[in-house]
């Protein structure tokens, strides 16, 4: 899955945030559809990483992401990052952008992982089209490995942009990972566009808040 056919790229930026050591590698992986932002998503994590003086690897398909296909980033962090290789069971944070793509990254969860997942299911290209027909007990199944279930959209849309769903969802990873508030927050204002910044900034304190 996701290191099956990723391009990998590593982030190299000047270091203006505190700096952070972790033990290992760190590994959070990203899934949803396309469309949904994940892809600025990881690039606000990757930055807000870099940052804080640790080496950073991002891989990403984009699979039929046009037609709502599923879409996969992995981010790798650490003192020193040897592969991107993704395998089952080894990361530490997925946040999932939709129920159905959290309960098919399920398998890429570390045991004692997090599973952060945006409580909305959007009808998948292969059921639509009668390839495939939706999974059963979405809900009870992502109750059974304690995901941590937010309404991302309705949050988005409450802070004034419906379309920061991916970064209430940012705010969400951000309550696991060791960086600081302030280096997320500089983060997303040098990645969205400078119109809607405050409503982004909005919009992952309440990310915060929803799972805090």
């Amino acid at each position: 899955m996701p290191h099956a056919t990723a391009s990998e790229k590593s982030s190299s930026v000047e270091l203006t945030g505190e700096r952070v050591h972790l033990e290992g590698t760190k590994t959070v992986l990203l899934v949803g559809v396309g469309g949904q932002g994940t892809i600025l998503a990881g690039n606000i994590l990757a930055m807000t990483a870099a940052e804080a003086g640790l080496d950073v690897k991002v891989s990403e398909i984009h699979g039929m992401s046009q037609r709502g296909g599923s879409v996969s980033t992995v981010i790798r962090m650490g003192d020193h990052v040897n592969t991107m290789v993704a395998d089952p069971g080894c990361a530490d944070v997925i946040v999932a952008f939709e129920a159905i793509e959290a309960l098919r990254a399920q398998q890429y969860l570390k045991e004692d992982g997090t599973l952060i997942v945006n409580d909305e299911t959007i009808v998948p290209v292969s059921v639509a089209i009668g390839s495939f027909a939706m999974p059963e007990d979405v809900e009870a199944r992502l109750d059974a490995v304690h995901a941590k279930k937010l309404p991302a959209g309705t949050i988005a849309r409450a802070a004034g942009s419906p379309k920061s769903t991916n970064v209430v969802l940012v705010g969400a990873l951000s309550t696991v990972l060791p960086f600081s508030v302030e280096a997320w927050e500089s983060a997303i204002r040098r990645r969205v566009p400078p119109k809607t910044i405050e409503a982004n900034i909005e919009a992952f304190r309440k990310g915060r808040e929803a799972v805090q």
